[in-house]
């Protein structure tokens, strides 16, 4: 069974993925389309009213169903959040894929739960689809098998469900590069010495990372609750939020200031291949994602965060005297790690990305990020396991 919801879910992976990238280049060449994002936001509105239900709720959903709160997670999600996500990124909205792919691997994988007499199988089922949904997309099964065993409970591994979301997150990994969906991968030629000072450095790093994946939680949070108070009617919320996105975002990209909408594969591109970033990228693209998700629109947190790692990591790195694309590279694993309380994850998205040559590196900042309160997270779903 895990054989096929990799193949499954690495499928629609690629077609999400692939329709994405096709997508951002077709905006990069329209850029006008950013002025009509408040009047996409009104659409994507009225399709979460009109056939969402409890789809609406998105990884809050997902999050429900792994802690027993809810016991189903209807079809129509898959459609609605491929449709709605393109939507957001078309016309321009700073908003990521990977809570997207997670959620479609669940709702399919989920499905087959009620068809499987074997304890635990709603939970079981539920991570193994999560894991793939994460796979299929980025082409990290290991990072995806264990951010699927730890993201549902700080401080917990669910083994369980170790073997078939490790087997679905392989397939699917390979199924959607098979398929044609490029992996991201710049494997680091540059390593750190082994040495006092530089150990120093990397922990100083991790809290840096650490401070960043943690405001981006504490921002998304307070803005939703507040913009949700203040603006109530989420037609009027999304399309005044909409409205004011689209002339700052187009301001800042005619004048040349940079480039936030979408995913932020822009910046990260530039940070890895050119070795550079604006000093203020990281908080623009910060600030843009927490406004784009509080507004309505829809898509994931996490590559917009790998690219405020990454160009955060670039501006700190002559500072400490590090290598620069090193540096990138721990901050844009340890800040996902942060912003998402997960340690095992990012851990093994730096192997699987950039190698693993600068592993006890990653360790060690990725350790030193998750030490910072675990309550802080994207996920509001998401458990705190009792001491």
């Amino acid at each position: 069974m895990a054989l096929f919801i990799g193949l499954l879910v690495g499928a629609i992976d690629m077609i999400f993925g692939q329709g994405l990238l096709l997508i951002g280049d077709f905006r990069s060449q329209h850029w006008p389309l950013i002025l009509l994002l408040a009047l996409a936001g009104l659409v994507i509105v009225y399709l979460y009213k009109r056939f969402g239900g409890k789809a609406s709720k998105g990884m809050g959903l997902i999050f429900d169903v792994g802690h027993a709160r809810e016991e189903k997670i209807p079809l129509v999600l898959v459609p609605l959040i491929m449709l709605t996500t393109w939507m957001s990124h078309l016309f321009g909205g700073s908003v990521g894929r990977e809570g997207v792919a997670v959620q479609i691997g669940a709702t399919l994988s989920h499905r087959f739960a009620r068809y499987i007499n074997i304890p635990d199988a709603s939970r079981i089922f539920l991570m193994t689809g999560m894991a793939a949904g994460f796979a299929g997309l980025f082409q990290t099964p290991l990072a995806a098998t264990f951010f699927a065993l730890e993201v549902l409970t700080v401080g917990e591994l669910q083994l369980m469900a170790l073997y078939p979301a490790l087997i679905a997150s392989i397939v699917a990994s390979f199924t959607s590069h098979a398929l044609g969906l490029e992996k991201f991968a710049v494997p680091l030629r540059e390593t750190l010495s082994w040495t006092p000072e530089t150990l120093i450095k990397v922990a100083l790093l991790g809290l840096a990372f650490g401070l960043a994946g943690k405001l981006f939680a504490i921002s998304l949070s307070w803005l939703k609750k507040t913009v949700a108070q203040v603006l109530p009617n989420p037609y009027i919320r999304i399309a005044l939020l909409g409205a004011g996105l689209s002339l700052v975002l187009l301001t800042l990209q005619l004048t040349k200031v940079g480039t936030y909408s979408g995913l932020g594969t822009n910046l990260i591109d530039v940070a890895f291949h050119q070795g550079s970033a604006q000093s203020y990228d990281w908080i623009l693209k910060l600030l843009f994602t927490v406004v784009t998700i509080s507004a309505g629109y829809q898509g994931g947190e996490v590559t917009p965060l790998f690219a405020i790692g990454a160009t955060l990591g670039v501006f700190l790195a002559p500072m400490l005297g590090l290598p620069v694309l090193v540096v990138a590279a721990i901050g844009y694993a340890s800040v996902f790690g942060s912003a998402t309380t997960t340690l095992l994850a990012p851990i093994l998205i730096g192997g699987e990305v950039f190698g693993y040559a600068n592993l006890p590196f990653f360790v060690i900042a990725c350790a030193i990020a998750y030490c910072l309160p675990k309550e802080w997270s994207i996920y509001s779903g998401q458990k705190v396991a009792k001491k």
